[in-house]
C-alpha cells in the first residue's frame, strides 16, 4: 500500500502534468491544423486590439448584455471559475507539497477561509446538476458525459475536504482525493474541461470579428 501511495504521490503526478501539458499541445496543433485546412480565412482578421478589448469586458461581471439575462447563473458560474483555480493553488497543504519538490511557496488561504470556500464550490457543483434536471433547454441539451464530469470535478473537493478533516476511512480518502485530482488534470485536454484553457482564444475569435469585421462589440 505505502509503493502505491509513493507511486501517486511520486511518478503519477509527473505523468498527470505530462499528459496535461502534450494533451493541450496536441489539441493546439490539431486546431491549426483545421484551420490551415478548412478556414485559413480566420487568421485574415485575427486583431490583438479587439481581441484583447472582448476577453476584458467579459471578465467585468455583469457588463455583458447576455449575463444580465440570467443573472443568478452567471454570477454562480462565475464565483465557481474563480475559486476553481484559487483554492487548489492557495490551498495550504498544496504549497507544502510543491514546497518539499521545488523549494517554492506562496501566501496561503485561512484553514476555515478555505474549508468555506470548499464547500461553496461543492455547492455550486450541486446547483449546476439540478439545473440540468429543472431547465428544460439544458436538459434537452444533456447527456451522461455532463453529469459525469461534474463528479469527476467534485470529487477532488469533497475527498479533499473529508481528508484534511480525517473524516470516514482517511487514508482511503486522501487516496481516492489524490487520483481523482490527476484523473481531472488528466482529462482536460480530451473533455470539454478544455475550455478554461481555449476560452480566451475563442473569446479574441469572436471579438476580432465583431470588432474588425462588423465593427461592432460582443457584449
Amino acid at each position: 500500500m505505502n509503493a502505491f501511495i509513493d507511486f501517486l504521490m511520486g511518478p503519477m503526478v509527473w505523468i498527470s502534468f505530462v499528459v496535461f501539458i502534450f494533451g493541450l499541445l496536441f489539441r493546439i496543433l490539431m486546431i491549426i491544423k483545421e484551420i490551415n485546412e478548412k478556414e485559413k480565412f480566420i487568421l485574415s482578421y485575427l486583431s490583438p486590439r479587439y481581441g484583447l478589448r472582448s476577453i476584458v469586458s467579459w471578465l467585468i461581471p455583469f457588463l455583458p448584455q447576455s449575463t444580465r439575462n440570467q443573472p443568478v447563473f452567471y454570477a454562480v458560474s462565475y464565483m465557481f471559475h474563480l475559486l476553481l483555480f484559487i483554492v487548489p493553488i492557495f490551498l495550504l497543504s498544496h504549497i507544502v507539497l510543491f514546497n518539499e519538490s521545488f523549494q517554492i511557496s506562496w501566501i496561503a488561504l485561512n484553514d476555515t477561509f478555505a474549508d468555506i470556500l470548499t464547500l461553496i464550490i461543492i455547492f455550486f457543483l450541486g446547483f449546476f446538476a439540478i439545473r440540468r434536471v429543472m431547465v428544460p433547454e439544458v436538459r434537452y441539451l444533456t447527456t451522461y458525459m455532463d453529469y459525469l464530469l461534474i463528479l469527476v470535478v467534485a470529487l477532488p473537493f469533497v475527498t479533499g475536504f473529508l481528508s484534511y478533516h480525517q473524516f470516514l476511512a482517511y487514508r482511503w480518502i486522501t487516496i481516492i482525493h489524490v487520483i481523482s485530482g490527476e484523473l481531472m488534470l488528466i482529462l482536460v485536454p480530451f473533455t470539454r474541461f478544455s475550455h478554461m484553457i481555449f476560452a480566451p482564444f475563442t473569446r479574441a475569435l469572436t471579438g476580432s470579428e465583431f470588432g474588425y469585421v462588423r465593427h461592432a462589440k460582443d457584449w
